[in-house]
């Protein structure tokens, strides 16, 4: 006959294997849930671009070039930075994250992490929204307006931190 230790010890094992198996499912699920949110966001963008044309107002920028320039809307897209033009044209989320990396983050140094840049942002830093941080961050530094110094450290450059 089994003693009542080793049934306690034999159902512990079983309770654990299950948690373990569930843990493994839930972090599948949110990734896959990660991956949604920022296919919906990207698909936002998208749609909400502006079909720019002849009607789109156009700025000069240094040199003399004339760049088409639009209200900066949320989901707008981000154009590419040039010398001469302004944050103001990036749509708000941009403009914020332009804000708060130019600022610091009221840390004192420049470069932050996406989890860093989201709290300061006001946002709870979950996954999902440091993800989002991270694709905007990463887009503004595809487009020339951040520098990513280390993988993963965003910084307004150098060159254009004072005059931003």
């Amino acid at each position: 006959m089994p003693s009542v230790m080793g049934l306690l010890e034999e159902r512990e094992r079983a309770a654990r294997e299950r948690v373990e198996v569930l843990q493994a499912e839930l972090q599948e699920a949110e990734a896959v849930w990660q991956r949604f949110v920022i296919a919906r966001e990207t698909v936002g963008e998208v749609l909400a671009e502006p079909r720019g044309g002849a009607d789109a107002p156009s700025a000069a920028v240094a040199g003399g070039e004339s760049v088409q320039v639009t209200a900066a809307v949320p989901g707008s897209v981000v154009p590419h930075w040039r010398e001469g033009l302004a944050p103001t044209v990036l749509a708000p989320d941009y403009q914020r994250i332009m804000d708060v990396l130019a600022d610091g983050g009221g840390t004192g140094r420049g470069a932050m992490d996406c989890r860093q840049l989201a709290v300061s942002l006001g946002l709870e830093p979950v996954p999902a929204k440091v993800e989002g941080v991270r694709s905007k961050a990463k887009r503004l530094t595809a487009r020339g307006w951040l520098a990513e110094e280390d993988p993963g450290l965003f910084s307004v450059p150098v060159a254009r931190a004072g005059g931003s």
